[in-house]
């Protein structure tokens, strides 16, 4: 089955034409299984914008990854009731710099959302990531509310732990999906980076997802792949993660990181916190599964002016 025939699927039980979930078992991009090296791009500055810019400059230009007239969405962290400076969501400029860059490709829509976990409309305004998208005077641009409705419960064939669960379809059907997770401290996983990130696209009892969490984001991550990762590294939370709270838990870093190879994103980010890739279990799994490369040795880690 090829994403198109998925997509087709997807309307056909949205419909009420067939009662069986779609099917998702299209190969995995198998990165750990290819030769070649991995290139991570990194730039560090005050200028955030002008560091997406950049790192999106030295990796071929958006057109490599929006052709004209595709639906893109970027998919930020908005999960808190936080302002930037607490660092538990991503920093607007950041998405607002991707959006830009998408419009500028062609994209015919541009759709930033999450699925908080506090009260949603204070979630978007106080992260500012809702007030950046509305100074984007372009109506292809827009910064929407999760609609329950939209919701497509999938089988994950490939799957090792889980076998079914419920999507956001506007991430599904999105021909070009940017993942860009923050950075910080979570008590459960260690770490909160891409990978996670799924969190906000999925529906039901996300509590359950906790049990076997390593395996469940890596099986998440098999339905969900973005064309581009960008981690926000520019300020991170080291405790009480994901939440945060108290500036002390935040240290401003002004980095951010980006690449094709979601895992290699993750595994490069958690050395920032002192850490190793193999501490996070959600990045070895997922390195288990072929979505990535864990091995830092086999990238190409390109620092970007």
């Amino acid at each position: 089955m090829d994403r198109r025939e998925f997509l087709r699927n997807v309307t056909l039980w949205t419909a009420g034409a067939v009662i069986a979930p779609p099917v998702f078992h299209i190969t995995p991009r198998l990165f750990a299984a290819t030769g070649g090296r991995t290139d991570i791009y990194t730039a560090k500055g005050k200028d955030y914008k002008r560091m997406v810019n950049s790192l999106i400059d030295e990796m071929g230009g958006m057109k490599q990854f929006v052709k004209t007239g595709d639906k893109v969405v970027i998919k930020p962290n908005i999960g808190w009731d936080r302002n930037v400076e607490q660092a538990a969501n991503t920093h607007p400029d950041v998405v607002a710099a991707l959006a830009l860059l998408a419009l500028d490709a062609g994209a015919s829509k541009v759709s930033v959302f999450d699925r908080p976990c506090n009260e949603e409309r204070r979630c978007y305004q106080n992260s500012g990531i809702k007030p950046a998208m509305d100074r984007i005077d372009d109506g292809r641009a827009e910064c929407t509310y999760i609609d329950d409705r939209r919701f497509v419960p999938v089988r994950i064939k490939n799957g090792k732990s889980l076998s079914e669960w419920s999507f956001y379809r506007d991430a599904l059907e999105s021909d070009c999906y940017i993942n860009v997770p923050i950075a910080k401290d979570h008590g459960l996983t260690g770490l909160t980076l891409g990978m996670k990130n799924v969190m906000g696209v999925i529906s039901g009892r996300r509590g359950r997802i906790h049990h076997n969490i390593p395996q469940n984001l890596a099986d998440l991550n098999t339905v969900i792949r973005p064309s581009l990762t960008v981690v926000d590294a520019t300020r991170i939370l080291l405790e009480n993660g994901p939440s945060g709270g108290s500036l002390s838990y935040v240290k401003t870093l002004d980095t951010i990181i980006a690449s094709t190879d979601p895992v290699a994103c993750d595994a490069y980010a958690t050395t920032l916190f002192g850490m190793d890739p193999g501490d996070i279990g959600s990045t070895v799994r997922a390195y288990k599964m072929g979505l990535g490369k864990i091995d830092l040795h086999q990238c190409n880690i390109i620092n970007v002016s």
